[in-house]
């Protein structure tokens, strides 16, 4: 039977950010957005049962059997973890892992805007960080509190699902709750979070409706809480939130929005083409008073222009860090226009100037871990 502690093992020896178990195929690992096979044996019907028994035991196999999706982490013997999606396809078990590095980075390491470093001074109020599934918004995060954890003596209280970076107490005193083992449903999380006495909160994601009111009433209340929410830049960020609501309580969500919001990060990776890695491009919008009005008076078309204005306080629109990516010699013209939000625009503006040389890099190759 294939063990997955090896699989994992060579997956983190390879530098893979994921690993994918399914049966009929070896396991698949992504490096730099490119997929790999592994050099093991095909993945079994009776292997992929005894992973799930040996990461979760029988209680929570039972359950992930009757829901048919079960969220989780999982880690090995020298601390490496891993975040992981257990799902069923054509009938048979299948399990995604994404790995999650030992370290909390600094935020200097990711490659932000210096005004991202700036929001941790915040002594109240929302901040989101956005993006597709695996841009690196858990990660900006847990940098954002490490950040906080270093410089600052609070109290932080996490809710997640599930737990991914472990944060250790230095100047902070952090609590963190993994839904479904420390509490049932991030709703249930939120609503007695109030009681702990946080000064600083963070939501792992703004999922529903019940998530996204209780998250604002903890900004309202005098809380600088961190989440984030599967939007590509900021203004479809607030619409997106507007329209979880009623119709008819979308003026009041409006009012408290434009009260609570402080600021949108929104970020998507890119495959660096001058050396081995990955780069984000990030969207920055503050919420100055002018982005407020625009919030309140339901003038959201209008934020775009605003921070492509103001980039001398730190905004940025996505467009604008994509095309600075792409005249340092850092990213790909193609991936470059087809990330873009207008396409043609920065076609053009490609055309009129061309990117810095890229450094000369080699092919990766991909070592093979045996089993």
């Amino acid at each position: 039977m294939l063990d997955i502690k090896k699989i994992l093992a060579g997956a983190i020896i390879q530098d893979a950010s994921d690993v994918h178990i399914n049966v009929g195929m070896p396991p698949i690992l992504r490096r730099n957005t490119e997929l790999f096979e592994m050099n093991f044996p095909k993945v079994t019907d009776e292997d992929t049962k005894g992973m799930m028994l040996s990461m979760v035991g029988q209680g929570r196999f039972e359950v992930f059997q009757e829901k048919k999706d079960l969220d989780f982490s999982t880690h090995l013997d020298d601390g490496h973890r891993f975040r992981v999606n257990a799902h069923y396809q054509c009938d048979t078990i299948a399990i995604s892992f994404r790995v999650i590095p030992n370290q909390v980075p600094l935020l200097e390491s990711l490659g932000m805007p210096p005004v991202v470093t700036e929001l941790i001074d915040l002594p109240r109020g929302l901040v989101l960080v956005t993006g597709h599934t695996g841009a690196g918004k858990s990660t900006t995060l847990a940098a954002m509190v490490g950040a906080i954890n270093r410089k600052y003596r609070k109290r932080i209280i996490t809710l997640e699902d599930p737990i991914e970076y472990l944060l250790e107490n230095q100047s902070c005193m952090i609590e963190q709750r993994e839904i479904g083992c420390d509490c049932p449903e991030f709703a249930s999380g939120l609503k007695h979070v109030l009681r702990q006495d946080p000064d600083i909160i963070m939501v792992g994601e703004m999922r529903d409706l019940e998530t996204t009111s209780s998250t604002i009433t903890g900004a309202e209340t005098g809380h600088l809480v961190f989440s984030t929410l599967h939007t590509i830049n900021a203004p479809q960020t607030i619409e997106r939130i507007i329209d979880i609501y009623h119709a008819s309580q979308q003026n009041q969500i409006r009012t408290m929005l434009a009260n609570t919001l402080q600021a949108v990060i929104s970020q998507t990776l890119f495959r660096r083409v001058d050396k081995p890695g990955m780069v984000p491009s990030v969207e920055i919008l503050l919420c100055t008073s002018a982005v407020r009005n625009c919030i309140r008076e339901n003038r959201i078309y209008e934020i775009p222009n605003i921070i492509e204005t103001s980039r001398r306080i730190g905004m940025q629109t996505m467009d604008r860090s994509i095309a600075d990516l792409y005249f340092k010699g850092m990213i790909d013209r193609e991936e470059a226009i087809a990330k873009s939000t207008n396409s043609s625009k920065m076609s053009k503006l490609f055309d009129e100037k061309q990117p810095q040389p890229p450094g000369k890099t080699k092919k990766p190759v991909m070592a093979e871990v045996s089993e």
